[in-house]
């Protein structure tokens, strides 16, 4: 039987890892509806959002070593089969603990999706223009996959009711578990080692008290003695890790992962950049539901501009890198973006979609994208074979952890100057205040962003230049 095209194999892998994507902010326009529905506190309410986001952040170093050793394309198989399970149970709920647990396991599952879908599409395409055109299509569904989650989340919430999210979910999971058994083929695994739990025990546990004291730290404040508590255990337990990494056969990070210097860069860039990015998913919604007075049919609808910008700047990407390099092209979209949130940080409470929202939405969605190709092809930079998956791992943890430090930090700051301003203002406009304080932050972190790949990445040849021989290896972004 006939091996399935590339492009056919790209597509499903891509449509992995825009289900990960989805469930990441499907449920931020229906949280009002999912706490009525099921009887959640205000606080716990959070935790809908939180319990993904902890088991995401904190299992996919595992779920990339796992897809290395045991087999990636039988990890993803494994992680679809229980993201799908864990968003049907989550579907028919009835009560906080059920829901909770099961946005936990959805984490879980993704955990292993990311990281095992990332390496199998790396692998698919050796270093060069064809790498970067299949890392632009992984660009295009990755960023559309959080604003397509908006705008689903408000259609189905509106016409269907909350559950259909889960039961959407639950569906596009096992369809495409479906199509990567029919169509995607077995990967090469690493030689037979023994797997690292005792490391993979201590990054679990110290990435989830990480993210557990920022989220609890946005609603009670960075001096809660709780939150105190969580980062102190952070400290110890990234310590332990650093120790039983040193003395493990068989580390959980080995240390020839960071022995491309773009790999190291790579994640750095890709923090602050998800620093940003996870909080402009969270602040805009807000903003147009609490300020504009849209319904959340409305508000997701609001998110298809961005998420065709999105699209755009990927599918622009390979001709942008070709004329202008990879380091121009990371600088350019980094800055067009953070001129994007420096437009939103102009928003008024009595503003209104097409004035405040849809010319920056654009600006952020071409930018977004372009940044996100050549930051995840800067992070897997030199690292193929054995370490593909624990590379892809690493990136999506990296951005995953920093979205959860910038969305913790943005959060706390707008939250401090809206109360300030409240009173001496009216409570829509105290409100607007904060989230134009947040945007305003996040624009500034892009710019830094920027100077610093500006700085550090290495340039790449361009279109213009001289071509290397056929001898030659083709270049790859963020490298010479």
């Amino acid at each position: 039987m006939p091996s399935p095209p590339r492009g056919a194999v790209l597509a499903v892998l891509a449509a992995a890892q825009s289900t990960v994507m989805l469930a990441t902010s499907i449920v931020n326009v229906a949280l009002p509806q999912i706490r009525d529905g099921v009887g959640l506190s205000d606080s716990a309410t959070t935790w809908v959002v939180n319990a993904y986001g902890l088991a995401f952040g904190a299992l996919l170093l595992a779920g990339g070593r796992a897809a290395d050793l045991l087999g990636r394309r039988r990890v993803l198989l494994a992680g679809l089969g229980t993201f799908g399970a864990a968003s049907a149970i989550a579907a028919l709920a009835t009560s906080p603990g059920v829901l909770i647990a099961a946005r936990a396991v959805q984490g879980a599952g993704a955990a292993a999706v990311a990281p095992a879908a990332l390496a199998l599409a790396v692998g698919l395409y050796a270093p060069g223009p064809a790498r970067g055109r299949a890392l632009a299509v992984w660009g295009a569904v990755s960023g559309a996959g959080g604003a397509a989650g908006v705008v689903l989340g408000g259609l189905l919430t509106q016409a269907w009711g909350w559950p259909w999210i889960f039961r959407t979910v639950a569906i596009g999971s096992f369809a495409v578990l479906a199509a990567t058994a029919a169509c995607v083929p077995a990967a090469s695994r690493a030689e037979r080692t023994r797997f690292d739990w005792a490391g993979t025990a201590m990054s679990a546990l110290a990435l989830t008290a990480l993210v557990w004291g920022l989220t609890t730290a946005r609603r009670s404040g960075w001096t809660d003695p709780w939150v105190l508590a969580a980062f102190g255990a952070t400290a110890v337990l990234a310590v332990v890790f650093w120790r039983v990494e040193r003395t493990s056969a068989s580390p959980l990070v080995p240390p020839r992962l960071f022995a491309a210097r773009e790999v190291t860069l790579g994640n750095l860039l890709t923090g602050l950049f998800g620093s940003v990015w996870i909080a402009l998913f969270f602040f805009l919604p807000l903003y147009q539901q609490q300020v504009l007075g849209e319904d959340p049919l409305t508000t997701g609808l609001g998110q298809l501009p961005l998420a065709f910008a999105n699209m755009l700047g990927a599918a622009l990407a390979p001709a942008l890198v070709r004329r202008t390099g990879g380091r121009a092209a990371l600088v350019s979209a980094l800055l067009t973006e953070a001129a994007g949130m420096l437009w939103l940080s102009r928003i008024g409470a009595d503003g209104t979609f097409l004035t405040d929202v849809l010319g920056p939405s654009v600006l952020v969605g071409l930018g977004l994208s372009v940044a996100f190709v050549q930051l995840t092809s800067l992070s897997v930079a030199g690292v193929d074979g054995p370490d593909a998956g624990l590379a892809g791992g690493l990136v999506n943890t990296t951005r995953q952890v920093g979205g959860a430090v910038g969305l913790a930090v943005l959060a706390t700051v707008a939250g401090s100057v809206t109360s300030r301003a409240s009173s001496h203002q009216p409570p829509l406009e105290a409100l607007t205040a904060g989230y134009r304080t947040a945007f305003a932050l996040g624009a500034a972190v892009l710019a830094g962003t920027a100077l610093l790949a500006a700085l550090w990445v290495r340039r790449t040849p361009t279109a213009d230049r001289p071509r290397r021989t056929p001898t030659e290896e083709p270049a790859v972004p963020g490298r010479r």
